[in-house]
């Protein structure tokens, strides 16, 4: 695909010892809130599920059920360690602290919430688990979006339940404090399937980007070869899941059929899109009898309908090599995210280990999330 060549000049506002000031007033594509405590869903809950709550609880498709995600080396499933609230709650539960730390402290002009709470997508019963998913859609509003109006929500659905996600995103149309609906990665079958296009086509006809967030669990082994012996195994097998996301929307012809779907992905990595989009083409040239209804390479398709956030950003040893990978994907297709509080959080001013145009810091910074969710 042919790509065009832009100034690649470095930002005269740059110096050695201080970077360019254009992450200022960013908008932030992975903000994770997170309760204070396990009650705090209660009264978004009708009396049906939170005596269906708290008299049978929830039942999670999580083979390992206690083993936490994230190694007992990094407390709190793996938050950075000054984000704890003085009161003693969780890192991201704060509010106050969230702005201290990362709203005002930047001068973010948005920050688009990611919740990893609530287990609505995980939930063995279907219907729990969409009684769930509405709890944290209101308690986002409640305790978050309501309170600092630069804080946007992301519509939690469970795609096991085919009309009652549809539902969901039917009632949270029109209301822009959300901004897209969080579906997650790891489902009990590829994204692409039949069984799940009516949410997506949900999502393209009321104007929501589809934000697939990294994580999760589907009660499959998170590895294409089983279940892995060490986080460290875990944590990089996070890049097989988006790749299978972007093979089985293409090549199931999802786009096709719903032409204006938009997806982003977020906290998976980008570096790896370029090969696997070579692959794709150069496996689509051979086997096109196969997938008739894709009209164009499947490059072609990932060019024009997803986006990815940055967070977390790979560092090659050669640093401007980074220039080339952001230019395949395109420049507009980039969005910046902070992943606060996590460990590995991305600080604006030092993500970028290469000095990037002064256009590309304009649109990965603010431009490109602005234009894709609307934001004034």
């Amino acid at each position: 695909m042919n790509m065009t060549v832009l100034d690649r000049s470095p930002d005269p506002a740059a110096t050695a010892d201080r970077p360019a000031q254009a992450y200022m007033g960013f908008i932030d594509c992975d903000v994770h809130p997170y309760t204070k405590g396990p009650n705090d869903f209660d009264p978004f809950l009708s009396k049906r599920w939170l005596d269906h709550k708290n008299s049978i609880g929830g039942r999670p498709r999580q083979a390992l059920a206690k083993m936490p995600m994230y190694p007992r080396m990094s407390p709190g499933s793996g938050m950075r360690m000054d984000s704890w609230p003085k009161d003693g709650g969780h890192p991201g539960s704060d509010l106050a602290l969230m702005q201290e730390q990362l709203l005002d402290l930047f001068d973010v002009s948005a920050g688009l919430l990611a919740p990893l709470v609530g287990g609505s997508a995980a939930e063995r019963n279907i219907a729990f688990g969409s009684a769930m998913a509405t709890a944290v859609n209101e308690w986002q509003l409640a305790h978050w979006c309501i309170p600092d109006k630069r804080l946007k929500g992301a519509v939690q659905v469970n795609i096991e339940d085919g009309p009652g996600a549809v539902a969901e995103i039917e009632k949270r149309a029109g209301d822009r404090r959300f901004c897209q609906v969080n579906i997650p990665p790891r489902g009990i079958e590829p994204l692409g399937r039949q069984r799940y296009l009516p949410i997506l086509a949900a999502c393209a006809a009321n104007d929501f980007p589809v934000s697939l967030h990294l994580g999760g669990t589907s009660g499959h082994a998170s590895t294409g070869g089983g279940w892995p012996s060490f986080y460290h195994e875990e944590h990089p097998s996070y890049v097989q899941t988006m790749q299978t996301l972007v093979i089985s929307l293409v090549c199931e012809g999802v786009f096709e059929r719903i032409p204006n779907l938009k997806v982003v992905m977020v906290e998976g990595g980008f570096a790896w899109l370029p090969a696997l989009c070579w692959r794709l083409d150069k496996h689509w040239k051979r086997l096109k009898q196969e997938v008739p209804f894709l009209t164009k390479s499947p490059s072609e398709y990932v060019h024009e309908h997803f986006w990815v956030s940055t967070q977390p950003i790979e560092e090659p040893e050669r640093p401007q090599d980074m220039l080339s990978i952001l230019e395949w994907i395109g420049p507009d297709r980039i969005m910046f995210s902070t992943d606060y509080p996590h460990w590995d959080q991305d600080d604006p001013r030092y993500a970028f280990k290469v000095q990037i145009p002064r256009d590309w810091q304009e649109q990965i910074y603010k431009g490109n999330a602005r234009a894709l969710y609307h934001l004034d």
